[in-house]
């Protein structure tokens, strides 16, 4: 057997830069969060907690916005330039939140950053993933998403030090760093997408970067089934009742996700918590949802991703009726970290379940509509969560509405299929690379 000559360059700076705009996004989406009481103490915008949790939300629906265009527009531009061209546009509008002279400007300016957003994080995932080795493409992908959680981290982290002094607008200006340092380095050094130069016909190319980074030859596939399929076919039975089903429960996951996320902070801080420590509970939780994607992955794939999703909604109930009941700060802060494993984790595996359950033909599609689907429940969340806090309710009741939608998580995912739609039972599987994080 021939051997293919050895790769002239290392494939594995792909995902490290991958990674690294997945960490900005995830510091760009979570950075509202922190600096939420900052925001409601701005005594020029004069800000309560509806409006605040309104605002909140423009981010997501930005990303919907994005994630609705990114697949034309990666047609059109390729991977790397829609990587680059993700992070170009987010980088921009987060310098303008830095500079956003009024509420309903900033507002605009996190609907804008939002759609950058959007594009980004399956963008970054599909070109990690490509340039893998192929029998560490799911590891990848993990490492890759677990970027998501470590922006969350820094945005609490540079929280502690820079909003009691400086304010809330220091903190987005750190989110223009991507176009200053980012996007130079992805452009002389990242490559494009083999797969994307075959789509366009450019095959020489595509086997050019696949001989340099020593990757798998896509000229080479004839595998019908990988075909893209049309959106029509997910509304055949029995495609549409467990895409439905798939649907509800990864709404209810974001809402559970980005609601808690958004508020948590605001929300310790209203419990009496000084404001360095509201900002920890937040990265507490991210901590907790690192944590929770790897080890809810690996009992997936021994043990099947049904019961495993249905554990991590069971999760995030306990660990939310525990925060209710304003426990002391050590089980406080178990419990926080316990939520931040319930929420990701449990996204993580619906988003393998979906991948492993859906055929070959119709996976991109389901996909793609069900976390367009999602990202709803990434807008109410935070609406949700900021409408319970202006209401001047008790303290448990921040945590009661998210308990609810978690508790039909776990009947939800009860009614997801035993088996796999060619009749092999959902057992030990193996999960494909996929999709999208979760939070958070």
């Amino acid at each position: 057997m021939t051997q293919s000559p050895p790769a002239t360059r290392s494939a594995i700076i792909v995902p490290i830069i991958c990674c690294i705009a997945v960490i900005f996004d995830g510091y760009d989406l979570s950075v509202f969060a922190t600096t939420i009481p900052s925001l409601l103490d701005y005594e020029p915008w004069h800000l309560d907690a509806a409006q605040v949790g309104l605002i909140a939300s423009y981010a997501f629906m930005g990303m919907l916005v994005g994630t609705l265009i990114c697949g034309f527009a990666t047609d059109l531009l390729g991977r790397r330039k829609m990587l680059m061209a993700s992070m170009s546009w987010f980088s921009i509008f987060m310098g303008a939140c830095t500079l956003a002279p009024s509420a309903e400007l900033f507002g605009l300016f996190r609907f804008l950053s939002g759609i950058g957003l959007g594009g980004l994080l399956p963008t970054a995932l599909a070109l990690s993933v490509e340039f893998a080795p192929r029998n560490r493409r799911n590891l990848v992908n993990a490492l890759v998403s677990s970027g998501f959680s470590v922006g969350t981290i820094i945005a609490a982290l540079l929280g502690l030090v820079i909003l009691e002094p400086f304010g809330f607008r220091p903190m987005y200006a750190v989110g223009v760093l991507p176009l200053l340092v980012l996007v130079p380095v992805a452009y002389f050094v990242l490559p494009e997408s083999a797969q994307f130069l075959v789509s366009k016909g450019r095959l020489d190319e595509a086997k050019a970067v696949a001989r340099e980074y020593g990757i798998d030859d896509p000229t080479r596939r004839t595998d019908s089934t990988e075909q893209h399929s049309r959106l029509r076919d997910l509304f055949r039975r029995p495609l549409i009742q467990v895409a439905a089903i798939f649907a509800a429960a990864t709404f209810i996951s974001q809402l559970f996700i980005y609601g808690l996320a958004t508020w948590l902070p605001q929300i310790m801080r209203s419990a009496g918590y000084p404001l360095g420590s509201a900002l920890s509970f937040l990265a507490t939780m991210s901590v907790g949802a690192i944590i929770g994607a790897a080890t809810m992955s690996w009992f997936a794939d021994r043990i099947g991703p049904r019961r495993v999703a249905m554990c991590g909604f069971g999760i995030g109930v306990v660990a939310l009726l525990t925060m209710s009941m304003g426990p002391p700060t050590g089980i406080l802060y178990i419990a926080v970290a316990l939520a931040g494993v319930g929420a990701n984790g449990t996204a993580v595996i619906l988003n393998g379940f979906i991948a492993t359950w859906f055929p070959a033909a119709n996976r991109a599609t389901a996909l793609g509509t069900i976390m367009t689907v999602a990202r709803l429940g990434g807008i109410t969340g935070p609406i949700l969560g900021g409408y319970i806090v202006a209401a001047n309710l008790s303290i448990a009741w921040s945590f009661y509405v998210f308990v609810i939608p978690a508790a039909v998580g776990v009947g939800l995912v009860f009614l997801l299929p035993r088996r796999h739609i060619d009749g092999r039972p959902i057992g030990t599987v193996h999960q494909q690379p996929v999709g999208e994080p979760s939070m958070a």
